[in-house]
Parts: C-alpha cells; structure tokens; sequence
C-alpha cells in the first residue's frame, strides 16, 4: 500500500490558508486602539506597519501554498523563518500599537 503524498500536501496547504487568516483577524484587532483613539500618529504607524507585515505573511503564505502544488512539493527552506519572524515582528507591533 502506497502512501498518498497529495493528501499531506492538501492539508500543509490548506494550514497555510487557515494561518493567512488568522493573521488577518490579529490584524484587524490590533488596528482597532488606532482607529478609536485617531489623534496617536504613533498608533497610525504601527496599524500601517502591522498591515505591511500581514500582506507580507499573506505573500509568504500563498507562495508556499503555490509549492505544494507541484510534484513532489518544494521544500520550505525561507518560508517557515520568514514565517516565523513576521509573527514576532506582529506580536511586537500589536503590543507597541496598545502600548501607545
């Protein structure tokens, strides 16, 4: 009995997307201190680099989703670090964002 690659692949791509979307419900949330309080252009920046940094976990995310299609999937040599230090970088900006 012969293993189905496809499957793994499906699910490791469907994860991606799920990730993608969560990325956008912490983004939306650490967007609303600056769109309560407007007069903080501290708060603006950080809402405008959170956003930078959501796109760019997006963009990361669907290029690896793109991988796993092909046979036999690509490995993700830069996506998962990237990955990795985008969330850091948004969990920083998020507490930054409230902090000010």
């Amino acid at each position: 009995m012969t293993a189905d690659h496809g499957a793994a692949a499906e699910r490791t791509r469907l994860a991606w997307r799920r990730t993608a979307l969560s990325a956008a419900a912490v983004a939306l949330l650490a967007l609303r201190p600056a769109i309560t309080h407007p007069t903080h252009a501290g708060r603006w920046i950080g809402a405008a680099l959170i956003l930078v940094g959501w796109a760019a976990m997006v963009a990361i995310a669907y290029r690896r989703a793109r991988g796993l299609t092909s046979y036999p999937p690509k490995p993700a040599r830069r996506t998962v670090p990237a990955f990795a230090l985008l969330t850091l970088a948004f969990a920083l900006l998020g507490g930054l964002v409230i902090a000010l």
